[in-house]
């Protein structure tokens, strides 16, 4: 599936967090760190003016309560706004 995201949007690949402590110790899903959860690299942009500064390959943070999750196969996606990226990782 080739997703084009339009306006304002950009299609995000959610970073999948770690699941396991540095020394090995596996988490359950309450314990583990939810700081990934709202992590993303930006797979895809529109063509809208907020999106300036914004690369395809960037790691992002973004609101966690935004978007709208798509599947392609086994791989989720999410379209957000603009306005919902906070800031740009690294």
């Amino acid at each position: 599936m080739n997703i084009k995201p339009i306006g304002e949007r950009v299609l995000l690949k959610p970073i999948k967090k770690e699941e396991k402590t540095k020394s090995g110790i596996l988490l359950s899903s309450k314990s583990s760190n939810t700081d990934t959860q709202n992590q993303a690299e930006v797979i895809a942009l529109g063509k809208g003016e907020k999106l300036e500064g914004i690369k395809v390959g960037d790691k992002v943070i973004f609101n966690k309560f935004s978007g709208n999750e798509i599947e392609d196969g086994d791989v989720k996606y999410l379209i957000v706004n603009a306005e919902d990226i906070l800031a740009i990782i690294g």
